[in-house]
């Protein structure tokens, strides 16, 4: 099930970790920035980028092909992924 997955996080986000287990548990391949854990330089650049899809720069924000998806939300990631 290869639906390009792009998470963006902060690593001590509950809502943030309870998107990457239920990616983990539903075996979907995805990519994470843990944007706190980025040097200032690249967490500056990150932020911009994720400000065009979120601008209110909430977390989890969750990109599946060309939909955002912003917090967990299980049903709307469900639906997404099964389409």
């Amino acid at each position: 099930m290869d639906k390009q997955v792009k998470v963006y996080a902060l690593s001590t986000c509950s809502h943030c970790k309870a998107a990457k287990r239920f990616l983990d548990e539903h075996s979907v391949p995805y990519d994470v920035t843990d944007i706190d854990l980025l040097d200032t330089l690249e967490k500056s650049k990150v932020i911009a980028d994720v400000k065009k899809l979120n601008p209110l720069l909430s977390f989890p924000t969750i990109i599946i092909r060309d939909r955002v998806i912003i917090g967990f939300r299980e049903n709307e990631l469900r639906e997404v992924l099964e389409q």
